[in-house]
C-alpha cells in the first residue's frame, strides 16, 4: 500500500478507537489534540517521536499545566464564545493559555517528553473546555488508549508480514 494512503488509514484507525469509546460511553475521550497525536503516531510509526514516554508524558504535562493555569487564573470561565473586546474574563483566559503553554513547553523540555500536540491539550484545558481532574484523567486515558492501539496495529502488521 502507498505510504501516504497507509498513514492516512493508520491515523483514521487510531482516532476510531477513542471516537467509538467516546460515543459508547458519552465521556470526553475525543478532543482536538488527539488528531495531531494520531497523525504523529501514524507518520513516524517507530522512534523517539512516538515513544509512549514522550506521547503520554507530554500530554500528562499538558493536562497538569492546563489545570494549574486555569484554576489559578481563569476558574469559572470558558472560551466557548467570543469574549467582549478588552474584557477582564478574556484577559484571564488569555493569561491562562499563555501560562499553561509556557509551563507545558518547559515541562516537556525538562523531562525530555517533547510531544507538540500536548501544547494543544494544555490550551483545551487552560481555556476552560475540559477543566476537572476527571476530565484531565480522561484525556490521559484516551492518549494511553491511542498509543496502545498504535502499538497493537504495528504488532498486527508485523505479524501479518511474517505470515505472508
Amino acid at each position: 500500500m502507498d505510504d501516504k494512503v497507509g498513514s492516512a488509514l493508520h491515523t483514521g484507525l487510531l482516532i476510531t478507537t477513542t471516537a467509538v469509546l467516546a460515543w459508547l460511553s458519552g465521556l470526553s475521550m475525543l478532543f482536538p489534540s488527539l488528531g495531531p497525536t494520531a497523525f504523529v503516531l501514524a507518520l513516524f510509526e517507530r522512534g523517539d517521536a512516538t515513544s509512549p514516554r514522550r506521547v503520554v508524558g507530554g500530554h500528562i504535562i499538558g493536562v497538569l499545566a492546563g489545570l494549574v493555569a486555569y484554576h489559578l487564573l481563569a476558574s469559572g470561565i470558558a472560551m466557548t464564545a467570543a469574549m467582549e473586546a478588552g474584557s477582564v474574563e478574556g484577559l484571564r483566559l488569555a493569561a491562562s493559555g499563555v501560562l499553561a503553554t509556557t509551563l507545558t513547553a518547559g515541562g516537556m523540555l525538562a523531562t525530555d517528553t517533547r510531544h507538540p500536540p500536548a501544547c494543544a491539550t494544555t490550551l483545551i484545558v487552560s481555556l476552560g473546555l475540559l477543566t476537572t481532574v476527571l476530565e484531565g484523567a480522561l484525556i490521559v486515558l484516551a492518549v494511553i488508549i491511542l498509543v496502545g492501539s498504535h502499538r497493537l496495529l504495528l504488532a498486527t502488521e508485523r505479524w501479518g508480514a511474517r505470515r505472508v
